[in-house]
């Protein structure tokens, strides 16, 4: 393992090297062919591990609760009734006061300054485990799930459909550092922040790798190695639903983008999945569909990160 990530925080991808983020991959990796072949890994015995979430959750709590009970520690879950965070008590005093429990942090929130508050005043390791900007450990599944079906990242072509979100974000900044070329098709006012694309573009020069951004589907998903969508509302946005379902009705991807695509073309998406609207049922059920080995992905790739770091 790289010594160097010991003690940092995970708050996105593009705070690593295109080499760690390999070295992250392999282990985890790595972990889960060891998992399925019945060795125990107690990476983290007598380690503790608090979850903050002020945001609902089925795969990040389950994976990261299942992860660290793998990996021989105890994790904590914290919702926001139960931390006076959530009755005013600052950010930065939750930190110092955890850091003097804990041996690290996982924390799913709506801003992305709450995460890297945390992170600023405790002395242990932070992981985001989605903010409304990012959501790093996603795009690691992600990767991961690429990998191992295709056996490279570098030169493929990554197509994702939809808003602009935390989940694209995060995307693309892991897809630019990898050397993935991205074509993304969202809809005008639903794309993402320039920002996070000024950063990406960076990663791109310094990769190889092509970001195509584009309001057309068709030309997103032309020839692509992967395509990738998300829910087209994400929490916190159920009052646009009327609105966005309006704007994103041709993104849907079906039959006939995925027929666009490579021959071989593989289907992710993150999930939680609404049929008939963002995907369609028979593509999110067919033979090119790996969305719930990418769903089992987020166990071995957080146990590796959580290992590595804490």
């Amino acid at each position: 393992m790289v010594s160097n990530m010991r003690g940092r925080d995970f708050l996105t991808v593009h705070d690593f090297s295109k080499e760690e983020l390999y070295e992250i991959l392999r282990f985890a990796l790595q972990l889960k062919r060891e998992k399925k072949a019945g060795l125990e890994h107690r990476l983290l015995l007598g380690k503790t591990l608090g979850m903050i979430f002020q945001k609902a959750s089925t795969r990040t709590r389950v994976s990261f609760e299942v992860g660290m009970f793998q990996l021989g520690g105890y994790a904590l879950f914290l919702s926001a009734t139960d931390l006076q965070i959530g009755r005013g008590e600052p950010v930065k005093d939750t930190a110092r006061v955890l850091s003097r429990y804990l041996d690290g942090i996982m924390i799913r929130t709506f801003e992305h300054s709450e995460a890297e508050e945390l992170a600023a005043f405790a002395d242990i390791p932070v992981i985001n485990g989605l903010t409304d900007l990012l959501h790093p450990c996603q795009a690691m599944a992600d990767l991961m799930t690429i990998l191992e079906q295709k056996g490279k990242l570098a030169g493929l072509k990554l197509a994702y459909l939809g808003d602009g979100n935390n989940v694209a974000h995060s995307l693309l900044l892991a897809c630019s550092k990898m050397g993935l070329n991205v074509a993304v098709a969202s809809p005008k006012g639903y794309e993402m922040q320039a920002t996070i694309v000024a950063k990406a573009k960076e990663s791109a020069v310094a990769s190889g790798a092509s970001i195509t951004l584009t309001t057309d589907p068709l030309e997103a998903v032309a020839g692509a190695d992967i395509l990738y969508t998300d829910v087209w509302a994400s929490m916190g946005q159920e009052a646009e639903y009327q609105l966005r379902f309006k704007a994103f009705q041709h993104y849907q991807l079906n039959k006939q983008l995925l027929k666009k695509a490579a021959d071989n073309a593989m289907v992710l998406h993150c999930l939680p999945a609404h049929r008939g609207e963002e995907i369609s049922d028979e593509v999110i059920e067919g033979s090119q569909s790996l969305v719930f080995e990418q769903a089992e992905n987020r166990l071995h790739v957080q146990k590796a990160i959580m290992a590595m770091l804490i």
